[in-house]
């Protein structure tokens, strides 16, 4: 079985967030409004986080982003009292919404902070109905979600390779997510870690991967590439 991860390249972000909006329109992300934004309610599966260092006027900026780990020892699946929260056979570390009961246990024993809460029925109004994803399910109110790595997109190709009679390609699944599909400085990369001529599992292996939290057992499968210096 594949090993899914991802390997984003800090050197090549530019902080433009078209990873962030991509994603919000593949998953039919909510956008909750000014007022519960203000309340800390706000939805998204993906952020850019800054890093500042130094000071002004000599600042250097950072830029990281922040998708689900999917992590090879999830602390969010152990605490789930109900098994919402589950690893597929392929590691991805996903959500039954059916079963969710909005106990909030896996958002706080995240240590990278990545889920968000559902806290209500959002609505659709028109137009912008017609630009749902249908291959992903609107959450209902109290359930708690994240990234998934865009795994309906993962399953079609699958599905279409195995109509075809062969294997994913490692071209075909690089930029299979829409947050990597959309990146216009092609520093993401997602692939089977497992399989090593895959380009995630090359820079996986880079003296410059890293990844974030490792001294909290974890393994996340997301890796960074850190900047390079002169």
């Amino acid at each position: 079985m594949p090993r899914w991860g991802m390997v984003i390249d800090l050197d090549k972000c530019t902080g433009c967030q078209a990873c962030t909006i991509a994603c919000q329109a593949e998953n039919n992300v909510p956008v909750v409004g000014s007022r519960e934004s203000l309340e800390q309610r706000s939805i998204s599966w993906h952020y850019v986080l800054p890093d500042h260092k130094g000071e002004f006027p000599h600042q250097q900026v950072q830029f990281i982003p922040r998708p689900c780990f999917h992590c090879e020892d999830p602390p969010c699946v152990k605490v789930c009292p109900v098994g919402a929260t589950y690893i597929d056979d392929e590691g991805l570390v996903l959500v039954n919404y059916d079963r969710c009961i909005g106990c909030k246990y896996c958002v706080t024993n995240c240590p990278y902070g990545v889920r968000c809460v559902n806290w209500r029925h959002y609505e659709w109004p028109e137009p912008y109905d017609q630009y749902q994803t249908p291959e992903v399910c609107l959450r209902p109110e109290g359930v708690v979600e994240k990234c998934t790595f865009c795994v309906h997109r993962l399953e079609k190709t699958k599905r279409e390779a195995a109509a075809q009679g062969r294997e994913l390609s490692d071209a075909e699944v690089v930029l299979l997510p829409a947050c990597n599909e959309t990146c216009p400085a092609s520093a993401r990369y997602f692939g089977d870690l497992d399989d090593p001529e895959s380009t995630v599992s090359y820079l996986a292996r880079d003296p410059r991967a890293f990844r974030l939290l490792e001294d909290v057992g974890t393994e996340p499968r997301t890796y960074y590439l850190a900047e390079e210096r002169n």
